[in-house]
């Protein structure tokens, strides 16, 4: 890792970060598998390659999507809303048990005249988080069918899956609890770990984004090791990660159909 950019104190993860709640978590452990940390704590963390999990982020438009990943890269809200044009990108850097690791955040589209663009960058993910907006039925209705999308291209045995619910702060408290009843509920039966986020005021936001690079590079570690398909920079394992989709996102935006 270059001593000129250093991964910022509160991207640095030792341990698996706590659930959202356990009735709908991934995994309730708090450490690492023992193999993904031997092969990170005998190596060379220095000598490590550049490791990148791709997530796409995938809901009904106006659901908070693309305030989600603002209010967790940038820190920022924006109370005006301007649909998202296809697929806008944010790359995320982290440090995880010593080894550089980085989130593509994929933030698609919910409008149906740009799915013909947003779905052709949905090949490839390691994680997908689907997003529906806590104050509205409909959208939560909807997720199945936006995971269904998504997993069409991606193999069901190789992504993490997160539901999550949005505008937490604007959902009456019976709603709420109504809400997430059935949201877990969903959650289980596609094998989702569930959140409810507020990205106005930021509850929640940074735990559910470190958890998901917790859980990605885990998963990416193992499936390295136990695939027996381990690549290798100096003495480290290498996480690959396929940016190759980036380098065409203005092309195909500029080609999307109105």
């Amino acid at each position: 890792m270059s001593a000129l950019h250093p991964v910022p104190e509160d991207r640095i993860i030792c341990e698996i970060p706590l659930y959202y709640t356990k009735e709908a978590a991934l995994h309730t452990k708090n450490g690492f598998h023992v193999t993904v940390q031997n092969a990170c704590y005998s190596q060379k963390s220095h000598t490590v390659g550049f490791n990148v999990a791709k997530v796409i982020v995938v809901g009904d438009v106006a659901v908070g999507k693309t305030c989600l990943i603002n209010r967790f890269c940038k820190d920022t809200f924006t109370k005006s809303y301007k649909a998202t044009i296809g697929v806008d990108f944010e790359m995320e850097r982290f440090e995880v048990l010593g080894v550089p690791f980085s989130l593509q955040l994929w933030d698609t589209a919910g409008q149906e005249r740009f799915k013909c663009i947003a779905s052709t960058y949905y090949r490839g993910a390691h994680a997908i988080i689907v997003v529906f907006d806590l104050s509205n039925y409909y959208s939560l209705d909807n997720a199945r069918q936006w995971l269904e999308d998504a997993m069409i291209d991606n193999d069901p045995s190789s992504v993490l899956l997160f539901l999550v619910g949005t505008k937490k702060d604007l959902s009456h408290p019976d709603l709420l609890a109504q809400m997430e009843q059935e949201a877990i509920k969903l959650s289980e039966e596609i094998r989702a770990e569930y959140w409810a986020v507020s990205a106005l005021s930021g509850e929640s936001v940074r735990e559910l984004f470190m958890r998901v690079a917790s859980l990605t590079f885990e998963a990416s570690v193992l499936a390295e090791l136990e695939g027996n398909i381990t690549r290798k920079m100096g003495d480290i394992v290498k996480i690959t990660g396929d940016d190759s989709d980036f380098k065409t996102l203005k092309e195909k935006k500029r080609r999307c159909c109105n």
